[in-house]
């Protein structure tokens, strides 16, 4: 019985190949077991998430959901989820089709250049053909001497004629593709700096603009708002009507920002279920009175789940109103904006709190 005993332990420990795991199902099993343990919604996106965070392949996403379980109650919501897929995986994988697609421009431009030099040299070497022929011109009168001057002329015209009509046909055709190259390159960039969901800026667009918005103001002393703004209690509607219908909520405030602020406004989705709108040539009370029109005309409109037609109310906000000050930076003025913001749910949210208010009641604790 012992060696039976011991023969069994042996073979125990040896798999068959299709039973034994690689590094990456590891990590797959992990990926699905943390979703579980966490609360993450099942979508592929937060499959890409934890397998970046997971598989060490990307240390940024570490640290920012190590920073989300150590912060929080272990849950790792849907809003989580989209924000950290936006601001490191899709851009990431963005940056890379664009930095490719830029590299082939550049190779395509190589090649224009090339065919350019060929085409100034086989006009150059025609150029000297005649220029030879020209000092060579048989006499009048020595007919046979003459004809073939004039056919040698036309055989080597005809042939820069083939090889000019080549050229242009290989022009033509790679500054059609340099053409095609640039709009997949605009294309890719626009892609980079949207919101897939809603259609609005993304976080690295608006990181973009409100640094170019302090530079000019700056620059020009004008004054510009920062709005940022949050879905009341979107966790638990999130929880209560699920992810699809959580979407349509953010696709409803994104289109009624988009109806209510001017085009010069930069409407971005900051993150999760929070917006940030950056209002160029409007002070203070320019962007309270812009952010009260986007939460009333909120209030004005219904929310119904299409798959059943069921009403599910209003949606609300909250929000907060910045202004541009001299000596400003991206993260001093955003400061100012969440920390209203923040005021404004302690208020009872559903409402729109500035920076004023701030102000006075650190005077009044002072």
């Amino acid at each position: 019985m012992p060696g039976l005993s011991m023969a069994m332990s042996e073979n125990a420990q040896v798999h068959p190949p299709s039973q034994v795991n690689t590094p990456s199902q590891d990590i797959a099993d992990r990926v699905v077991a943390a979703i579980r343990q966490h609360g993450s919604p099942g979508y592929p996106r937060a499959f890409e998430v934890w397998y970046a965070h997971l598989s060490g392949e990307m240390p940024a996403v570490t640290m920012a959901m190590n920073a989300i379980l150590t912060g929080g109650d272990g849950t790792v919501g849907a809003a989580d989820i989209d924000n950290l897929y936006e601001r490191f995986i899709g851009t990431d994988r963005l940056a890379k089709q664009a930095e490719r697609t830029s590299l082939q421009v550049l190779s395509e431009i190589d090649g224009l250049m090339a065919l350019v030099d060929k085409t100034l040299d086989s006009s150059e070497r025609y150029h000297g053909r005649l220029c030879a022929m020209s000092e060579d011109v048989p006499p009048p009168a020595d007919r046979q001497k003459l004809r073939e001057w004039v056919e040698a002329l036309v055989l080597s015209t005809r042939e820069e004629v083939t090889r000019k009509t080549q050229l242009e046909t290989q022009l033509r055709d790679s500054s059609n593709e340099i053409k095609n190259l640039r709009e997949a390159l605009e294309t890719t960039r626009a892609e980079a700096l949207t919101d897939p969901l809603t259609g609005l800026a993304n976080r690295r667009h608006f990181e973009e603009m409100l640094q170019k918005s302090i530079d000019q103001s700056t620059l020009r002393r004008e004054p510009f708002a920062l709005v940022m703004a949050d879905i009341d209690f979107f966790k638990k509607f999130n929880d209560a009507h699920g992810h699809l219908t959580g979407d349509q909520v953010l696709r409803l405030v994104a289109r009624t920002m988009k109806d209510k602020f001017k085009d010069k406004a930069t409407i971005t989705r900051f993150g999760g279920e929070e917006f940030a709108i950056i209002l160029p040539e409007s002070d203070i009370v320019a962007g309270k009175f812009g952010a009260e029109t986007v939460r009333q005309a909120l209030l004005t409109r219904e929310l119904v789940k299409r798959s059943t037609n069921e009403n599910l109310g209003r949606i609300t906000i909250s929000l907060g109103v910045a202004g541009y000050r001299r000596g400003d930076t991206a993260s001093s003025i955003v400061e100012r904006a969440d920390q209203a913001l923040m005021q404004a749910k302690r208020d009872g949210r559903n409402r729109t709190v500035t920076e004023e208010v701030l102000d006075s009641a650190s005077m009044r604790v002072a």
